[in-house]
């Protein structure tokens, strides 16, 4: 938005010296300035699915760090970064299906995300790690960057989608039919994502991922997965250390199905919503247990 110019009339000011003359009319000018910054709204490009952002609701801002230990370093405008700040709904609400009906199952979450699920059954939950990882790209403007695989295997790039190309099932395999460009918007992005929706699961983003052999190197944007059919995938939202003792936590969120709010998970051996990293050779969420070998990283 283009900032407003403001003409300052002339005043006289007698026994005045032109720099007491000039601070004074910058004072004016800024007295007149200040109520429409002030109005300015906040640059909510991060997370675009929203109509307002507001940094109070941040998953940073709502879950503090367990007792003693504190988040851990994340590089401004990196995906640890991003994931740190997204949105929380307010209060205690229940996760909702893609229709609407509360989930079944109201005991696994501890806090739901405020991202939209869509009204049709796609954002499951390999699709909501995967509309996270897109999310933050589009948003960093790595447009270049933003690809998936379908469980065919083929490789989906967004690159592709805007320059008209759209996939057709064959079989076990995709074509690419041709088409007219697609203006490269936020819309483009979103009807991007439900073609990938609908063409990739836990299988696919299994594949398209890479093993993290230790587990102690975990770091948020990772994620928990066990390809199959059906199979399951949580992601790694937050990290939280202890500077002293070097104990580390972090906190896991998931879709599920049927489509459903992406929600904050329980840790079902404590009150609270942090996991120990020194869980052993199985990690236990509310409604999937995975090893630690299940763990990827994009």
């Amino acid at each position: 938005m283009r900032e407003p110019i403001i003409i300052c009339p002339a005043v006289e000011i007698g026994g005045r010296s032109p720099a007491i003359k000039l601070s004074l009319i910058l004072f004016v000018a800024l007295a007149l300035i200040s109520p429409a910054l002030a109005a300015a709204p906040a640059d909510h490009a991060a997370y675009p699915w929203l109509e307002k952002y507001d940094p109070a609701d941040s998953l940073a801002a709502r879950i503090a760090p367990p007792a003693g230990m504190q988040r851990a370093p994340a590089v401004a405008g990196s995906f640890e970064a991003w994931l740190r700040g997204l949105p929380l709904k307010k209060g205690a609400p229940p996760v909702r299906l893609y229709n609407g009906q509360e989930k079944p199952n109201q005991t696994a979450h501890w806090a739901v995300l405020d991202l939209d699920t869509g009204p049709r059954d796609l954002q499951q939950c390999a699709d909501s790690v995967i509309r996270l990882r897109a999310e933050y790209l589009y948003a960093a403007g790595k447009f270049d960057d933003i690809h998936f695989n379908f469980t065919s295997g083929d490789r989906a790039d967004f690159s592709r989608w805007l320059a008209g190309f759209s996939p057709v099932a064959k079989g076990n395999s995709v074509q690419w039919k041709a088409g007219r460009a697609r203006a490269n918007s936020y819309a483009t992005l979103r009807s991007y994502l439900d073609t990938v929706f609908t063409y990739a699961g836990t299988l696919s983003l299994a594949k398209e991922t890479k093993k993290v052999a230790d587990v102690r190197q975990l770091q948020a944007g990772d994620i928990f997965i066990h390809g199959g059919s059906p199979g399951h995938v949580v992601i790694v939202i937050d990290m939280a250390v202890d500077p002293a003792g070097g104990r580390k936590a972090f906190l896991l969120a998931q879709g599920f199905m049927p489509a459903q709010d992406m929600h904050l998970l329980r840790n079902p051996a404590s009150s609270s919503p942090w996991y120990d990293l020194n869980f052993g050779p199985t990690l236990k969420t509310p409604e999937w247990t995975f090893a630690a070998e299940d763990l990827r990283r994009f």
